[in-house]
């Protein structure tokens, strides 16, 4: 007997074939003809209030139909938007000491990516501080080899539980709070490295920084998603990857600043409890997201964070808003009619084939952007300088090439990822710094004694390519996991991409060294390294969907597609791009012949 269609398949089975257009199409045709719009079926306000007050205003039943309203510009968005107005001035609702505001809500936009950002800095801060203090470290506490491995090893450890932490965080504490928690954690593993005189006191510091790493780690771009318009949602979450680049190259410059002083080590590992500080203060002043108070039933509550950061003045936010609680709420309705799925939605990771897509395809970016290598080469990277012929303080100060140009290249993906896309993004940057391997293990072959300045300015070389395009790449490794799960899934898709990333960087830092011996250095970065960037780039161009520009809601759509679909699409289009890149339209294929919506209802 065959079986009842999941949700994710009614979604797609409800979309007519002129709002499958809207949702689905990659909007090719429109670059030549212009879009016939519908004229809008708006009401006036009394119109409007008269139907509430018969309860004649129609139920939606599901986000197409929402999908569809928008679309037609319906007058059911503006009866929710007064509904809900109604119901906060009979609640005399009075902003709280901590509920900050502006006239132009943009800039309240920018500046909660500011503050929930300064994760990815500190993030990024703990990582390349580590770097400077490897010089110093293990002399003074007396560490071998294998333990000064495990003490590099220990944040990504104890990121791994953070990560395992996110979900219930998320879930029980809210997006917000678990932010706050994360900075707390911050700042006593801070301390407590500091402070540190023995190898089980600097492994423990480690790891409890590393658990807040891993719960604002996945918490920050989730936050930001759920939060900011769907025109920048790439960008800003990018601004979270430039953050954890701006944070490296800052290490560097602490680490710098101190290498002179006695018992440097300490004030390098410590400055870090300057930042989260600020932070912990800093996420007091903003709101929780609008979606996870949606999620958890707080329609009211949502809408008065809605009203802050977004606004309800323009026709798009109205329609978003719109879309998102009829969204959630089908969501929520869904998972509340199948017993197994209330006590454990997470199994629909498993039998629904729209969010085991999501799942798969998030992880595998993930995967791809940890096991070349990156984090291994940033936490060892003043030894590895140091290897090829600097001295210790000068390879404190080298360590600033590769940082930054690992911040370098995080800049064009901030503001041309809504531009060309997620896929032609990671089609395009992978083989970069797999080139960067390539010169890194081919300055291993010359022979320090005879050709030094050789060997360094080819390593330099292939580390700046190998850095300033991972930037860029690893941009991806935020954006496309924060936005590809359902809303009721977020928070637990999320714990298994912040814990596997963790993971994969655990691996490849605690293995580092030991797989430098066995396989040699050219070996582990170009055989191993370089063969995951290169299965990695074959992967991008056969299954990875485009994402660009789609609010969240009709990402769902797309991820209820066949993955055979995805397939022969994205094949298709590697055709249609040869042919383009053949005929020297350059600048269609840079943007994927999509022009960038100026509505969520705009074909």
């Amino acid at each position: 007997m065959a079986s009842e269609p999941n949700m994710w398949e009614r979604r797609a089975s409800q979309l007519d074939p002129e709002l499958m257009k809207t949702v689905l199409a990659d909007h090719k045709a429109s670059i030549e003809a212009e879009y016939d719009e519908k004229p809008p079926r708006r009401l006036t306000e009394p119109e409007i209030r008269e139907k509430i007050r018969q309860k004649s205003v129609p139920t939606v039943r599901g986000e197409a139909e929402a999908l569809a309203i928008a679309r037609e510009g319906g007058w059911e968005i503006d009866a929710l938007i007064i509904e809900l107005e109604d119901e906060l001035k009979a609640s005399n609702y009075k902003p709280g000491r901590f509920d900050l505001s502006f006239k132009d809500p943009r800039h309240f936009t920018w500046l909660l990516v500011a503050f929930a950002s300064m994760g990815g800095l500190l993030s990024g801060l703990d990582q390349s501080l580590i770097s400077g203090a490897n010089l110093y470290l293990p002399k003074d506490l007396g560490l071998t080899t294998r333990q000064n491995s495990l003490v590099n090893s220990g944040m990504p450890l104890g990121a791994v539980g953070g990560a395992l932490l996110l979900s219930p965080a998320n879930e029980i504490l809210g997006r917000k709070m678990a932010i706050i928690v994360s900075t707390i954690l911050y700042t006593i593993g801070a301390a407590l490295e500091a402070g540190s005189v023995n190898f089980g006191m600097i492994v423990a510091a480690r790891v409890i920084l590393g658990v807040g790493v891993g719960l604002e780690g996945g918490t920050v771009p989730v936050y930001v998603a759920e939060t900011v318009e769907r025109r920048i949602r790439g960008n800003l979450v990018s601004l979270y990857q430039f953050n954890i680049a701006l944070g490296e190259v800052l290490g560097y410059v602490v680490a710098a600043i101190f290498l002179h002083v006695r018992g440097n080590w300490r004030y390098i590992l410590g400055s870090s409890l300057i930042f989260s500080t600020i932070m912990f203060f800093g996420m007091l002043f903003l709101p929780e997201s609008p979606r996870f108070l949606m999620h958890k039933n707080k329609t009211l509550e949502a809408y008065k964070v809605w009203k802050r950061i977004r606004g309800v003045d323009t026709l798009e936010s109205k329609e978003e808003f719109f879309v998102m609680k009829v969204s959630v709420n089908e969501e929520e309705r869904e998972v509340a009619t199948g017993a197994s799925n209330k006590t454990f939605p997470w199994v629909d990771f498993f039998t629904v084939p729209r969010c085991r897509r999501a799942i798969i395809y998030a992880n595998i970016m993930i995967f791809l952007g940890q096991m070349t290598g990156v984090n291994a080469i940033m936490y060892y990277m003043s030894v590895l300088i140091n290897q090829i012929g600097f001295g210790a303080a000068e390879a404190n100060y080298m360590s600033l090439v590769g940082g930054g140009a690992l911040l370098l290249g995080t800049i064009p993906a901030i503001f041309l990822m809504e531009t060309c896309g997620r896929r032609f993004w990671a089609i395009t940057m992978l083989p970069g710094f797999f080139v960067g391997l390539v010169l890194i293990g081919c300055s291993y072959l010359i022979d320090l004694k005879t050709n030094l300045q050789g060997a360094e300015a080819l390593y330099f070389l292939g580390l700046i390519l190998y850095m300033g395009f991972f930037g860029s790449y690893a941009c991806l490794t935020w954006v496309i996991p924060a936005e590809v799960y359902p809303t009721y899934l977020r928070s637990y898709g999320m714990t298994t991409s912040d814990a596997l990333l963790f993971l994969c960087s655990f691996i490849v830092t605690y293995n580092f060294s030991a797989m430098e011996e066995a396989m040699t250095r050219i070996g582990l970065t170009l055989g191993f390294y370089g063969g995951i960037a290169v299965l990695g780039w074959f992967y991008q161009i056969v299954f990875m969907p485009e994402t660009k520009d789609k609010t969240l809601e009709e990402i769902d759509v797309v991820f209820s597609r066949p993955t055979r679909d995805i397939v022969a699409e994205n094949l298709a289009n590697v055709k249609e791009t040869w042919g383009d890149l053949l005929a020297g339209r350059w600048r269609k294929v840079a943007t994927g012949g999509m022009p960038r919506r100026a509505s969520i209802y705009q074909a």
